[in-house]
């Protein structure tokens, strides 16, 4: 399982065999199955996960008691609280596998230890944070200049795989908008 995580990193950076060493001395290797949490809000986010195979969300609840999905993580994403495992306080989030995933796991300790060995890892994790953050700021701005039917258009366009992976009430609730109008969009567009 640890092939496809060396494979991800070798893209951004070149690993020597010490670097790949260290790799399989410090991260973990999970299996998940569909619906098993890695953190539930009100507990310390302990650790990154890399997507090896499946899919990742994470989720709050709001005030009404709805789940809002702020994220999702499919095959060689990260996912993690950065506030959590940053500040080790309680996650408000929930981070949950929506199906069956294996997960590579590195813990903040060992992260700091691991980058410490292998520099170059540091300037890794850096550009893995730097796109997270941009892709963040993209949808945030998706979300003010967007209407809720164009976010879904452009959303199919970046990710068409997600509709045939990810249940609907789970993309409606991303989209910040409900099943029903989901699928009023959905029959909307499928008529064009």
């Amino acid at each position: 399982m640890l092939t496809d995580i060396i494979n991800h990193i070798q893209k951004y950076v070149k690993l020597d065999d010490r670097g790949i060493e260290a790799m399989y001395e410090y991260v973990k290797p999970l299996s998940l199955k569909r619906g098993e949490y890695l953190v539930k809000e009100g507990s310390v986010c302990k650790a990154y996960y890399f997507v090896n195979k499946g899919c990742l969300r994470m989720f709050y609840n709001n005030d009404k008691g709805l789940e809002q999905i702020v994220q999702f993580a499919i095959e060689d994403w990260w996912l993690t609280d950065y506030f959590s495992i940053s500040t080790q306080k309680a996650s408000e989030y929930n981070i949950q596998a929506v199906e069956n995933s294996e997960v590579i796991s590195i813990d903040y300790a060992s992260l700091i230890e691991l980058t410490n060995e292998v520099p170059l890892l540091e300037r890794y994790f850096r550009m893995m944070a730097e796109r997270g953050y941009a892709a963040s700021q993209f949808r945030l701005k998706l979300i003010f200049n967007l209407s809720k039917e164009d976010m879904y258009l452009h959303f199919n366009s970046l990710f068409p795989t997600f509709m045939q992976r990810i249940p609907l009430y789970m993309i409606a609730s991303y989209l910040g908008i409900t099943p029903e109008y989901l699928s009023e969009i959905r029959r909307k567009n499928a008529k064009l």
